[in-house]
């Protein structure tokens, strides 16, 4: 994401994420220092699932970046992520007639996964790679009119696999992406 971090909002979607994340807390406060980066907590805005269109549709206005933040649970998002797509991307606003609030955008995924990279490629484990695996989010982006940044994803983000060392390099890597 070349550019400045000016105008970047991090849409942070985990259900837990001051008691049981790690590492997404941990991306989410290298995200909040830097410039011009918003970051939003959505499970914690949102915890009765009531999302508040109007206010994240707001907000998407604001951005020129916007960076869907979440652990990969089951080969996909946390439900309340696609329950804001469902709701917030509405027909005439983010696609259909009318519906080009989100064009020119940039958007970008930003994942935590249990497993290793290893297990993401087409002969590893899973015998697809994190990109293939978020491939229903860069097909979003396109249909709405924004333009797909390549995924920023910490794997192996377990007790035995995350050491405070890669943590903070993942941090670090993160906030690197973030001021472009």
């Amino acid at each position: 994401m070349a550019g400045n971090a000016e105008n970047t909002l991090v849409l942070v979607f985990h259900p837990s994420l001051e008691s049981e994340s790690v590492a997404n807390r941990k991306l989410a406060e290298a995200a909040r220092g830097v410039d011009g980066v918003t970051v939003r907590d959505v499970y914690a805005l949102y915890p009765d699932g009531k999302i508040d269109v109007a206010a994240e549709q707001a907000e998407l206005l604001k951005a020129d970046r916007i960076i869907w933040q979440f652990p990969v649970y089951w080969y996909s998002s946390p439900s309340l992520l696609k329950k804001w797509e469902d709701e917030v991307l509405a027909y005439g606003w983010a696609y259909g007639p009318g519906g080009d609030n989100l064009a020119g955008k940039k958007i970008m995924c930003a994942v935590t996964a249990g497993s290793t990279e290893d297990e993401y490629q087409h002969d590893g484990r899973f015998r697809a790679t994190m990109d293939e695996t978020l491939n229903p989010m860069r097909i979003t982006t396109e249909y709405v009119g924004a333009q797909w940044v390549e995924p920023f994803a910490v794997y192996a983000c377990t007790p035995d696999g995350l050491t405070e060392e890669r943590l903070a390099d993942a941090a670090e890597r993160y906030a690197e992406v973030l001021r472009g």
